[in-house]
């Protein structure tokens, strides 16, 4: 009979790139898996399309990765206020950006005469031309651009897990925030159910009550 352990590997991660290691190996069955420093990155798949980074949900995302990547133990700070604001500048760079691609995106549409309903595909063109994620992988891309702002962080003073834990704990946490474009859908498709899909009327009055819905909780 073959045995199989569980392997665990501490690492300590220095700001300087170095890292100190050490594995201990339990009796628990369990097949081996070693994550080591400095090997390829491992990316989380996003099998949510419909999410959206709002400027409203910043505050609190970066709230949340503070808190759990301090009280964990994963990373330690030399002021949290400072560390905030380097990964509050990340997200408002992704959302300021994203608005660019949008507006060229309406821009194009309204130039070619195209309805509501090809936005999505208006902007996936226009995403590609400006070197902007698509929207299946605009998660990893996040968690890949605020990654490296806690590695580069003159206000973060050592990286304590692996590469592989810090995307674990970072993906539901951006994931929580920006799965809400499936729940506004449902909402404007119920306040205006009375309008025929693929209908002008229904595009303009889709995109009413979206923008309406968006500024009441803030999201925009």
């Amino acid at each position: 009979m073959v045995h199989y352990h569980r392997i665990t590997v501490k690492t300590h991660f220095h700001k300087d790139g170095s890292a100190k290691g050490s594995v201990v190996l339990t009796g628990t069955p369990a097949f081996a898996r070693v994550a080591t420093p400095g090997g390829g990155r491992s990316r989380v798949p996003s099998d949510t399309i419909n999410m959206r980074l709002y400027s409203g949900k910043i505050g609190p995302i970066v709230d949340d990765l503070v808190r759990d990547l301090t009280a964990q133990g994963d990373i330690e700070v030399e002021q949290e206020a400072e560390v905030r604001l380097d990964l509050e500048a990340v997200l408002k760079e992704f959302v300021r950006r994203e608005r660019q691609v949008i507006d060229e995106a309406k821009d194009r549409m309204e130039r070619e005469g195209l309805g509501y309903s090809q936005l999505g595909r208006m902007r996936q063109r226009v995403s590609k031309e400006m070197g902007f994620p698509p929207q299946d992988e605009v998660l990893p891309y996040l968690v890949d651009q605020l990654l490296n702002m806690l590695f580069h962080s003159a206000n973060v003073i050592e990286i304590y897990a692996d590469d592989v834990t810090l995307r674990k704990k970072m993906t539901p946490v951006l994931r929580r925030h920006m799965e809400v474009e499936t729940g506004l859908d449902a909402e404007v498709r119920s306040k205006i159910k009375n309008l025929q899909e693929g209908t002008a009327v229904f595009e303009v009055e889709y995109a009413k009550v979206l923008d309406q819905i968006k500024r009441k909780r803030g999201l925009e």
